[in-house]
């Protein structure tokens, strides 16, 4: 069984959607820790990989927090990761591919190499 390090810094990203609840439940904001009154228009908001941190916030504190680049989207955060260089651009600059251990050992005995050579 494999365990992963806790992640102590907090979520990568967030994901943002629209949401208005059908029964009137109250919710607080976790941006402003207002009142969320029942049955209006608010935005659920859900850090990467934890469906059940999800939160209910006002419209407006989210469009802040995202002006102010504390809700990054996925594709936002994905920006800012660095690349890895393309098979052509590998190619070009004579950088060598590497192959899983498993690929490599049938490299070495492939059929295309002629025996007793």
């Amino acid at each position: 069984m494999g365990t992963s390090e806790p992640n102590t810094t907090g979520p990568r990203w967030w994901t943002v959607r629209p949401a208005q609840n059908l029964k009137p439940a109250t919710y607080r904001c976790p941006l402003c820790d207002r009142h969320l009154p029942a049955l209006s228009e608010h935005m659920l908001i859900e850090p990467e990989g934890s469906p059940a941190g999800r939160r209910h916030a006002h419209t407006t504190c989210v469009a802040r927090a995202r002006k102010a680049e504390r809700l990054p989207s996925r594709d936002e955060w994905r920006a800012t990761q660095p690349r890895r260089r393309g098979l052509l651009a590998r190619l070009l600059r004579g950088e060598k591919r590497t192959a899983p251990d498993a690929l490599k050992s049938r490299l070495v005995g492939g059929p295309w190499r002629r025996r007793g050579a």
